[in-house]
């Protein structure tokens, strides 16, 4: 009994346990609800707000945007607006032209018509008045004919002849007039033309003047010259600037260079190694720098001995070394230092004649080809190098005129300079001064009478003075004296053409006149 009881109470109070906390949930979850019924309610009033916000703020931005667009696209309206009139008001000026042309071109081509008409009208009456006068040539043919009793076709020919031989004729007369007053009163042109005439040179003569050989004990020391892989020519010519040549020719080198004294250190450089016997590259490089120092040394003695024999004194050494440089200088093969004595000695000599400065005439003399000696190096003509270099040691302005016009004509010469220009044209042109090999001169001496004889009419001729002139004597039924003047014309451009000399050709052509008769 007190066990059911115990239970049934224990039910009940469990029961009336579930009903309270049912209850209690009932009333806090009401609560809850409500709180978030609140939360959201704000939430949303709060979302209403903000987007009301944005969306005024989105309303006043497309305002601007829409403002700026607007007032962007009336800039660009009005801009396209101006150029739209601009181009109309062009377009309307090029129609107003092209009316004003289109009228003009009317008018024109009405004018054209009429000429047309007029040139028609001339036309017919020229060709009518043509005819009559082809009429009227034809008769006066016939009578001429009859009357000179020979076609048209041989009095053409007579007249072509007569005009031509007259024309020939007057060609002549005026070449004659015009070298007759040439003659008269260009003796300053013809020397400036002279001293600038082209100095030819021959491929044999070049390769004489330019190369030298050393003779060898054997073929073997072209060996030892040449060297292991060439080291030793190599050598050779990186130390002296020349070009060495090892051919086939027996127990021979050549040395080939424009630069003399660069030939002669190799020469001579050479020529010690084969005695020695000793040829490698150090070998090399110290007797060719030991051979400079001596043709340098060489180079300022032979300067000093010519400046004291000639009495040509107080020269500055860098003049005294181009000067003794002139000792391995050749010009037409004629040695150049040597040609500068003979110019002084010359120059003092007429100096004296003619009561000037002795002194200053030989040191003139003496100094007028230093530009030869490092023409090879410096641009320019050997006479306006010698000049400046006279100028940059000092020499006297006179000196260095005549130095700088030696070889200029008469219109900006001084006495001395004249003097000078005719002492190196005496010293030039001495007989076998400026020698050359006996084949090539016996070639040139056949080849100007060959020359000569290819033009008709030429009866002998005879080449003398070395080559230097020709004399040509022409037959006197075939050639006159006018055809004699046209013949030297000819025969100088011939040997222009197809001769290679040195200095210039005289060409002389004699007419030779014999009239002879009997007293009765």
């Amino acid at each position: 009994m007190n066990g059911g009881v115990l239970v049934l109470l224990i039910s009940l109070v469990m029961i009336a346990g579930i009903i309270i906390g049912y209850v209690f949930k009932n009333i806090f979850s009401s609560k809850k609800i409500k709180s978030s019924e609140n939360l959201a309610a704000r939430i949303v009033e709060e979302a209403k707000k903000e987007s009301e916000t944005i969306k005024k703020e989105a309303i006043l931005q497309a305002k601007e945007n829409l403002l700026i667009i607007k007032a962007d696209f009336d800039k660009e309206t009005r801009n396209k607006r101006n150029d739209i009139e601009a181009l109309e008001k062009r377009i309307r000026s090029k129609e107003e032209s092209l009316d004003n042309k289109i009228s003009l071109l009317t008018q024109k081509e009405l004018s054209l018509e009429d000429r047309e008409k007029s040139l028609a009208k001339k036309e017919a009456a020229l060709e009518e008045s043509h005819g009559r006068l082809n009429k009227v040539l034809d008769e006066q043919k016939e009578k001429l004919q009859s009357i000179a009793g020979i076609s048209s076709e041989e009095a053409k020919n007579l007249l072509i002849q007569s005009m031509e031989a007259d024309a020939k004729s007057d060609a002549a007369q005026l070449i004659r007039k015009i070298e007759d007053e040439a003659k008269f009163t260009a003796d300053k042109k013809s020397r400036e033309i002279i001293s600038y005439a082209i100095q030819r040179y021959a491929g044999d003569y070049i390769a004489e003047s330019t190369v030298s050989a050393v003779n060898l004990p054997s073929e073997e020391m072209k060996g030892r010259i040449i060297g292991r892989e060439g080291r030793n020519i190599r050598a050779i010519e990186a130390a002296t600037g020349i070009d060495l040549i090892v051919d086939d020719t027996p127990e021979a080198i050549v040395l080939s260079s424009f630069d003399p004294i660069r030939r002669e250190i190799a020469r001579i450089s050479i020529e010690r190694l084969i005695q020695d016997g000793r040829i490698h590259p150090g070998r090399i490089e110290d007797v060719v720098r030991k051979v400079k120092s001596e043709i340098e040394q060489i180079i300022k003695e032979t300067g000093e001995k010519t400046s004291f024999d000639v009495g040509v004194h107080d020269i500055h050494p860098e003049i005294i070394n181009m000067l003794g440089s002139l000792k391995y200088r050749t010009s037409y093969s004629q040695n150049v230092l040597q040609h500068s004595i003979d110019v002084a000695y010359l120059t003092g000599m007429m100096a004296a004649e003619l009561k000037m400065n002795i002194k200053e005439a030989k040191r003139a003399g003496l100094l007028h080809d230093i530009g030869k000696a490092v023409d090879h190096k410096i641009e320019g003509t050997h006479a306006a190098i010698g000049a400046d270099f006279a100028k940059r040691f000092g020499e006297n302005p006179s000196i260095v005129q005549a130095i700088a016009t030696h070889h200029d004509d008469g219109r900006n010469n001084t006495l001395l300079g004249v003097l000078v220009q005719a002492a190196d044209t005496l010293s030039a042109a001495r007989p076998g001064a400026r020698r050359e090999m006996l084949e090539s001169y016996v070639k040139r001496l056949e080849e100007l009478e060959k020359i000569a004889h290819s033009f008709n009419g030429v009866d002998k001729c005879y080449a003398i003075q070395a080559g230097r002139e020709i004399r040509i004597l022409v037959e006197n039924e075939k050639i006159s004296d006018n055809d004699a003047v046209m013949l030297c014309k000819d025969v100088i451009k011939k040997i222009e053409s197809e001769l290679t000399y040195p200095g210039q050709v005289k060409v002389t052509v004699i007419r030779e006149t014999r009239i002879s008769d009997y007293a009765k």
